[in-house]
């Protein structure tokens, strides 16, 4: 079984042939994506209109690729996954009118992929990881904390009431002129520094229910930032390793609390997964490993090539449902906003 995913939802044009073979071994037969940190970098951060033009001036030859990298023709395939949302609906509309658009002109089953459940199935294509599990969904729109029970099955226990990580280490970064994007910049200055030298508060940390909030640390970085000014490259190495010491107190601290609520709920999850892609970060993993193993749980983080967003996931997650005869017809609409929680695990039309 083999299925196309296409992935636009942000600054991403990718394109990828995942399969199941008789043996029930995986493979990713190819997996394309087409970055476009250039085009943005002078904004310092993403602009939707230009993303969704160069989304459409992408998709063809990045979907060519996909097909010639796994050595397959068109019909060589049993269905067509796009993602449907939630994104910068300029750009879900790209990819999802391709993705219809090759399902109509092979008679191929058409699956549209919630985005977040993309990112929340991939331990299973890369590790094969069991449900129910607990699942800390990390990236620039989104931190949540969720149990997995199955496919379109989520419970969702905590999120942030304000900044996503990933929008917090873009903030930072763009605070102490760093280039975009800000993660990665963050966290290579963030090795060069002293995580000591500046006691930023950890939010929300000790509190029973699984929650974020961010902002707060935000604004303390910056309050310290603008009394120690003009800064030192020692002082932005500081800054930033300080910064991401606290972000990652509370990803472990939060994280914890999940736990704890996800037994309270009754589900005992089979190992502790971390997705999106904040969840490069290596500190982040670090920490993250460290509770694992004090919780008794294997600790299950995608490779780095798969915590951003990816064809890869959107194929996997295309499978993982048409396996389950859950299909969609082309009525189906670009969504910007579509929590992973009111997924339902059942298709809105049978194909």
């Amino acid at each position: 079984m083999r299925v196309l995913g296409i992935e636009t939802t942000c600054d991403e044009t990718a394109a990828a042939i995942v399969s199941v073979e008789r043996s029930g071994e995986t493979k990713i037969l190819s997996n394309e994506i087409l970055s476009q940190i250039a085009a943005h970098a002078a904004y310092g951060g993403v602009v939707p209109e230009i993303a969704a033009r160069a989304h459409v001036e992408a998709i063809d030859r990045i979907v060519a690729r996909a097909f010639a990298d796994a050595d397959l023709r068109p019909g060589d395939i049993d269905a067509v996954a796009a993602a449907a949302g939630p994104g910068l609906v300029g750009g879900v509309m790209v990819g999802l009118t391709a993705g219809k658009a090759i399902a109509l002109a092979l008679a191929k089953p058409f699956i549209a992929v919630n985005h977040l459940e993309a990112h929340a199935l991939t331990a299973r294509l890369t590790d094969d990881v069991a449900f129910p599990y607990l699942l800390l969904l990390v990236s620039g729109g989104h931190t949540q904390l969720l149990a997995v029970r199955g496919v379109g099955d989520y419970l969702k226990l905590g999120g942030t009431i304000d900044d996503a990580v990933g929008e917090a280490f873009d903030k930072i970064a763009k605070m102490l002129a760093l280039p975009y994007p800000g993660g990665p910049s963050v966290e290579r200055e963030a090795a060069k520094g002293d995580p000591e030298r500046f006691d930023f508060p950890r939010p929300m940390q000790g509190r029973p229910n699984p929650d974020f909030s961010l902002s707060g640390l935000k604004t303390a970085v910056r309050l310290v930032a603008e009394r120690i000014a003009p800064l030192s490259d020692n002082d932005v190495a500081d800054l930033c390793a300080s910064f991401q010491a606290a972000i990652v107190d509370v990803m472990v601290d939060r994280t914890r609390a999940g736990l704890r609520a996800c037994r309270e709920a009754g589900i005992t999850p089979s190992t502790l997964v971390v997705a999106g892609g904040v969840a490069a970060n290596q500190a982040i993993r670090s920490g993250l490993a460290r509770l694992a193993t004090e919780s008794g749980l294997p600790m299950v983080a995608p490779p780095l090539a798969l915590c951003g967003d990816n064809g890869a996931m959107i194929a996997w997650a295309g499978l993982e449902r048409l396996r389950l005869g859950l299909v969609d017809d082309m009525t189906v609409a670009a969504r910007p906003r579509w929590p992973l929680d009111e997924l339902a695990p059942k298709p809105a039309t049978a194909a």
